[in-house]
């Protein structure tokens, strides 16, 4: 099975923490640099019918992220209407989560991209059929590991566990972002040193509660740096 090799794999210590916002803000950051990006959600639960088509948010605004002009079907190989668990979903729209199709998907388009930011389901293992979850797409995939940690009361756990379990399966966490949850979460400076101690990678910024977190917006709150030893010259 055949690894990617120019690019990440962007996963959350949990679902709705800021995974596609930070994964659209990576992905303009990268194609400021003049790198062609694809920013793609392999899988995805949850649509709207909006102008005559089905759509997920996530997936559109991951595809206004990047710079390869790619459609819909691109970005989202796999895209359920169902807003719950991708394998509930699948079971209630009797769809099959299959591994090869979805992995050939994403490899064809990945591989036109000089980067290719792939994001997870939910959290780290959340599961697509009986015998394949997002951990297993990730070693699939083999790319380093992003982590979105979303700041709030149970974050310093959520992403150690989390680590723990990236690294556990063989994989190498680049870098992680702090993306605020909870604007009242106390002690913040502490939680953020102890993560720091804790993740033993690069953090690639502080990202603040923001009204309007489009893909420039967040693009100015990350550091591309330490990705960069983790790309092909």
């Amino acid at each position: 099975m055949t690894a990617l090799r120019r690019g990440f794999f962007i996963t959350g210590t949990d679902t709705e923490i800021g995974k596609t916002a930070v994964t659209a803000g990576l992905a303009h950051a990268f194609a400021q640099t003049g790198r062609r990006v694809a920013a793609l959600k392999p899988i995805s639960a949850g649509q709207d019918f909006i102008g005559g088509h089905w759509l997920n948010d996530d997936v559109e605004r991951l595809r206004a992220a990047g710079n390869l002009d790619l459609t819909s079907a691109e970005v989202g190989a796999l895209q359920l209407r169902t807003a719950c668990a991708p394998h509930i979903a699948a079971r209630i729209e009797n769809e099959a989560i299959a591994r090869e199709p979805v992995l050939h998907a994403l490899r064809t388009v990945a591989f036109r991209a000089d980067v290719a930011l792939v994001e997870g389901v939910g959290g780290f293992r959340v599961p697509l059929n009986d015998e394949w979850d997002t951990a297993d797409l990730a070693t699939d995939l083999g790319l380093p590991v992003i982590l979105v940690v979303g700041l709030r009361l149970g974050c310093i756990n959520h992403a150690l566990l989390t680590a723990e379990a990236v690294r556990a399966r063989g994989l190498t966490l680049a870098a992680w972002v702090a993306n605020t949850v909870d604007e009242r979460q106390p002690h913040v400076t502490d939680n953020l040193q102890a993560l720091q101690r804790g993740l033993a990678a690069p953090c690639l910024g502080h990202v603040p509660r923001l009204a309007h977190a489009d893909h420039a917006t967040m693009a100015r709150h990350l550091s591309l740096e330490p990705l960069l030893e983790h790309l092909p010259a």
